[in-house]
């Protein structure tokens, strides 16, 4: 007699799917507050967290404001990860009225690991002043195309031994001020010719090179306690022919999660990028990225494509098992950073340090040291 296999949906409540399934989300919205349409939504699930972008910023005390209004929206039982790209260099999402960090390639042409260390220092202590707990940085790729459009200067270097140590010492700093740090892009973004906000590149290396080269960094990122990882919308065919390291369980679960010892969040890198959006049926997207073991994705910017999201990661934990259990593993690793990164958290500096005179006088002895170098 054949037996019958229970659907998930019938051994869980909708509500604890719903609240996993919200929880794997970080979402963006229009404007300098709340939205209406944003407080809505929020009414029927809770996302982990938000990310700004320069849409949202006016100033930083606004910022802060804003950040503040977002966490008072949430339950205290899951406090939102509030993120943002501030880098450095060309990718600062506030820049009027904070330090003008120079790109992390001067940081790396510096050549100076303690002066690398007070740079994240710093740059930690802002983006906290500003009410944040996750910076998507550093920037962990190696800088090995010259051709490379999207990554350049954003990358410590173009050698995987020097940029690594860098990696590993602005992870180490960040985490100790508490601030989360996310390493971008694994397994690798800076081999290529094309940009993933509108294509989706390939990177055509053979497995040796791309353990010696891609991964290194990476690893010291692990090695580091590193927060978060941010997944690259990148192809790799020695790897996984037809799909992008954010689709590949291979890529994630096998070289990330099995082979590397990572234990922290895996999140996808903003899922409206042109390198996915349109490429791939979102449902499949999402099917795959969680078998990987992907933690938590980035609809960054459309509220219905949001709302699709967690519509589609319900239906998921109710139509299989594994998905079931793969919901409860990532609820349990995004609690696992909140509690080792939000309890007992040393306190937010005040907004006075941004575009401190130590803070300028330390960016422009990296712009010193850096700037111009080969």
């Amino acid at each position: 007699m054949a037996h019958r296999v229970t659907a998930v949906g019938e051994t869980t409540s909708l509500a604890d799917r719903k609240r996993r399934a919200g929880q794997r989300l970080i979402i963006g919205f229009k404007g300098a507050s709340v939205p209406r349409e944003l407080r809505a939504m929020l009414r029927e699930w809770t996302p982990a967290g938000f990310i700004l972008f320069k849409h949202n910023v006016e100033e930083p005390a606004q910022v802060l404001e804003l950040n503040r209004e977002l966490k008072s929206l949430i339950p205290d039982a899951t406090p939102p990860l509030l993120t943002v790209d501030q880098e450095g260099g060309r990718v600062m999402r506030i820049r009027d009225g904070v330090t003008k960090w120079p790109p992390l390639r001067w940081v790396g042409n510096a050549a100076d690991l303690q002066l690398t260390a007070a740079a994240a220092r710093a740059m930690a202590d802002e983006v906290h002043a500003m009410g944040f707990n996750l910076n998507f940085g550093p920037v962990a790729d190696i800088n090995s195309n010259p051709k490379n459009p999207v990554i350049g200067d954003r990358a410590f270097g173009d050698q995987p031994t020097p940029v690594s140590k860098h990696v590993f010492t602005w992870i180490r700093e960040t985490q100790a001020r508490g601030m989360m740090a996310c390493a971008k892009h694994f397994p690798g973004h800076g081999d290529t010719s094309q940009d993933s906000h509108l294509h989706l590149p390939i990177v055509e290396k053979e497995l040796p090179e791309l353990l010696e080269i891609e991964r290194k960094p990476f690893e010291a990122a692990v090695a580091a306690g590193v927060a978060a990882i941010m997944t690259a919308h990148v192809v790799f065919p020695d790897l996984e022919e037809d799909y992008p390291a954010t689709m590949s369980p291979r890529i994630l679960k096998g070289w990330l999660r099995e082979e590397m010892g990572y234990e922290g969040l895996i999140i996808s890198d903003d899922m409206e990028m042109k390198a996915v959006r349109g490429r791939f049926e979102l449902e499949e997207q999402l099917e795959r990225a969680c078998r990987g073991t992907l933690d938590i994705f980035l609809p960054c910017h459309s509220q219905p494509m949001q709302q699709e999201c967690f519509e589609h990661l319900v239906r998921l934990q109710e139509d299989h098992p594994l998905h079931h259990s793969l919901a409860e593993d990532s609820e349990r690793r995004i609690n696992a950073a909140r509690e080792r990164f939000l309890l007992n958290r040393p306190a937010q500096p005040p907004l006075e340090i941004l575009d401190s005179p130590a803070h300028r006088d330390l960016a422009m002895k990296i712009r010193a040291r850096g700037e111009g170098v080969a």
